[in-house]
């Protein structure tokens, strides 16, 4: 097999409003493009052509464009853009435009593909692929490749699992990229400082259904790398609704793993985690719950309202997730300290290491791609709840966490935080 790339040259300046394919079209004319051939385009002519430029200005396209903050350092944005993919800044660059302007990605890469593909069969008459290509740096490697965010009239994706490899054996995770293995050959003809914004790849074996760029943006429940560790403190949010679906017991246990990293008092892991993800079991919890706050608004009145808030708010959350884990803390291996306030800080102490540890279990479930919040439900009934989940009376509930797939909506972000009130150099 014979691979070529034959750069498209001399094509005038894109402005907004040119007919792309109008221009693209005559020159391949003149390049005898034939059957199978993929042209490939630069981002940067379609965004130009479809009006995507905008007057330089500060972080604010950046943000506009951004779905989702992946990591960030300093003036550098790793972002999630609308479309779902992953890269700097979102996408929004400078290169090769006039001074004070920058280029957003096209609005819909895979739809101006295949606008290009069809365009071009009536031009040329020949049955050609269309990659839309775009330059991203990659986790873990130096340098820029081009990578595919449109694609039509080829397969973006080849899936050979099942079928045998050069030597017979058979393959089992093997799924090849071919738009972006196409994009990147293309590059060595597209060079950013070439001024070639088209090119085509000759010789590429593809069959199969047709596909788009966005099959190629991986799931976020098989993503191992959603965020950054800071990122991913900074984005978690205390979510009181839940999307259908289970918390996978596996989940549950690396969470509890997290949890025991805590900072505690006296080399000690003084932490107990039950989790509840059975219809029994919950029912058992929440309605010793029940029966102790009603209880408590017999022997006092004038707590009605409160006590009847904390029941509605404990079935709205605690009986709709999926599962409920409940931290408790004990006081063992504590010194003892013959003054009051010692004593006192001994005991904050180790309700300080708990605090650590629920913390840390938020985040790992906020890893695995699951929401949750935390409230202080059974530090108002501890003894019901001893009782409940048949702990020891050295145990101290301490709060619960409700958790669950996130809602179909998605987790909305987390907003601008000002540090004014919140730190101090000293």
């Amino acid at each position: 097999m014979k691979i070529e790339v034959i750069p498209i040259e001399g094509l005038p300046e894109i402005r907004a409003g040119d007919d792309l394919a109008a221009i693209l079209g005559n020159a391949l004319a003149g390049t005898g493009v034939r059957d199978g051939d993929v042209v490939c385009v630069t981002q940067k002519v379609v965004s130009k052509a479809e009006g995507r430029l905008v007057p330089a200005g500060g972080d604010r396209w950046v943000e506009r464009e951004t779905r989702r903050v992946v990591a960030r350092r300093g003036d550098l944005v790793i972002a999630e853009t609308h479309h779902g993919f992953v890269c700097a800044n979102a996408g929004v660059d400078a290169s090769n435009l006039d001074p004070g302007f920058l280029s957003l990605l096209p609005e819909d890469p895979d739809g101006t593909a295949e606008w290009l593909r069809k365009k071009f069969a009536e031009s040329t008459g020949a049955k050609v692929g269309v990659v839309v290509t775009d330059t991203f740096g990659r986790p873990w490697r130096r340098g820029v490749v081009n990578v595919a965010i449109g694609c039509a009239g080829l397969p973006a994706l080849v899936d050979l699992r099942g079928t045998p490899d050069a030597r017979g054996r058979t393959l089992e995770t093997t799924v090849v990229a071919l738009a972006d293995e196409i994009a990147a050959a293309s590059g060595l003809a597209m060079g950013k400082t070439e001024g070639v914004p088209a090119a085509i790849v000759r010789g590429a074996r593809y069959e199969g259904a047709e596909g788009a760029a966005a099959d190629l943006i991986r799931p976020p429940e098989e993503d191992l790398f959603r965020e950054s560790p800071l990122q991913s403190i900074a984005s978690r949010r205390s979510i009181r609704t839940f999307g259908p679906g289970s918390v996978p017991r596996e989940a549950i246990e690396e969470a509890v793993r997290a949890a025991c990293t805590a900072p505690a008092p006296h080399h000690s892991r003084p932490w107990m985690f039950v989790a509840i993800d059975s219809a029994a079991g919950k029912r058992r919890l929440l309605g010793a719950m029940a029966a102790a706050w009603r209880r408590d608004l017999e022997s006092d009145r004038t707590a009605a309202e409160v006590i009847d808030r904390r029941l509605r708010k404990s079935d709205a959350l605690l009986g709709a997730a999926p599962v409920l884990i409940v931290p408790a803390v004990r006081m063992q291996g504590a010194h003892s300290y013959p003054d009051e306030e010692r004593a006192s800080a001994e005991s904050e102490m180790f309700l300080l290491s708990a605090g650590a540890a629920i913390q840390n279990l938020l985040l790992a479930l906020h890893a695995r791609g699951l929401a949750s919040c935390w409230v202080s439900a059974t530090l108002f009934c501890k003894e019901e709840t001893r009782e409940a989940l048949d702990l020891g009376d050295e145990w101290l509930p301490v709060g619960a966490i409700a958790a669950g797939p996130p809602p179909d909506e998605g987790t909305p972000p987390r907003p601008p935080l000002g540090l004014d009130d919140f730190l101090r150099f000293a």
